[in-house]
């Protein structure tokens, strides 16, 4: 795993899938290099996106947290399970939509042109609804034990936050699974759907893309899965100590964006 001041020997990605929380930012601080690596990608038009399993924030809610903190996205530049839901949905010609999901979420599938449905659905969409209540669980498991085709926007089981973990989508998934005995399809990461979606968004193919990320369950996972370039940055959950008895490493591995920022200005590509 080469450090900047190691010699490139491989050409850079074509295209850059982002991490947000642990890659860019931590709570409510941005991370060393992190605006000034979204400057260089937007000043010299390099393909990226920002990504992220959270399905608890729409798009726009995500532009209001990185101008906060500093950091010029536009909409189009990220891609949230929920968004990769929508696009999902919308390739299969599926209107109809049982969804399970904050406020900001379910505008964000009303003005993609989806159809809320809470009657007659043609699928069943969990999302991180941290407005989840008895009423929604209810109207869910009937829908499932009916066989109406079901997914989740991802897997994870908890959601950090600076006060400790709280239920996240997978915690819900499991709940379901225990009244139904039925397991959504995922789109999220680390699943093949969601690498699908980047892959259009971003006009790349997979093997031409880098997953750059804090987490070796996830963002590593994906990439080692479906052929993506892998960085890892040290910046958020993973440390170093923990790649000691790790099988399979990943390709790349920074102290942070600092530190990835400066191995693209010394591959010569520094814009």
């Amino acid at each position: 795993m080469p450090s900047a001041s190691e010699e490139i020997v491989q050409k850079l990605p074509e295209a850059w899938l982002l991490d947000m929380d642990g890659t860019l930012y931590l709570s409510h601080c941005v991370l060393p290099g992190a605006k000034e690596l979204i400057d260089h990608f937007n000043q010299n038009s390099i393909p990226y996106c920002l990504f992220t399993n959270n399905s608890s924030l729409s798009r726009k809610d995500y532009v209001v947290k990185l101008e906060n903190l500093g950091l010029d996205c536009e909409p189009s530049r990220i891609l949230t399970s929920a968004w990769a839901t929508i696009l999902w949905l919308l390739k299969r010609n599926i209107q109809r939509v049982y969804l399970m999901a904050v406020p900001s979420v379910c505008q964000e599938f009303s003005d993609a042109g989806l159809i809320l449905d809470s009657v007659n659905p043609e699928v069943v969409v969990l999302a991180f609804d941290q407005s989840l209540d008895y009423e929604k669980l209810k109207r869910a498991h009937q829908f499932l034990l009916d066989g109406v085709p079901y997914i989740a926007t991802h897997p994870d089981l908890v959601c950090p936050t600076s006060t400790g973990s709280i239920p996240d989508c997978g915690a819900m998934i499991a709940l379901l699974k225990a009244s139904t005995g039925r397991e959504p399809e995922i789109i999220g990461k680390p699943s093949r759907n969601m690498v699908d979606m980047a892959s259009v968004l971003l006009g790349a193919l997979p093997q031409s893309m880098a997953i750059v990320g804090d987490r070796l369950y996830t963002d590593m996972r994906m990439g080692f899965d479906h052929g993506l370039i892998t960085v890892l940055l040290l910046s958020g959950e993973t440390q170093a100590e923990d790649l000691k008895d790790v099988v399979q490493k990943p390709d790349y591995c920074f102290g942070g964006a600092k530190e990835l920022l400066e191995w693209i200005y010394s591959s010569g590509r520094g814009g």
